[in-house]
């Protein structure tokens, strides 16, 4: 794993029943896949976000993340996504 993917996966298992359900080698997929799309098309733009806040609640429940705990990890992978966004931008 990549940093910037490991950084999402850190995020990813901070919720217990999460990493119990679904194991560490699925949330890596997530991290994974998160990377791959936020690489691809991520801009600070509301439209964009907006649609990055529905794919990624797309890929928690394709994964089966815990549905009463997906919005809070939403908002910490979309608050990692700025972070890490900021850096491939050199902002």
């Amino acid at each position: 794993m990549t940093e910037d993917e490991v950084d999402f996966y850190d995020a990813l298992c901070s919720n217990d029943s999460a990493v119990m359900g679904l194991g560490n080698d699925t949330l890596k997929k997530i991290a994974q896949e998160l990377v791959a799309m936020l690489r691809k098309d991520w801009t600070l733009k509301e439209t964009v976000r907006a649609k990055l806040h529905i794919y990624v609640k797309k890929l928690l429940n394709k994964y089966g993340y815990p549905p009463d705990k997906q919005e809070g990890a939403t908002k910490t992978v979309l608050e990692q996504a700025e972070v890490l966004c900021a850096d491939w931008s050199g902002e």
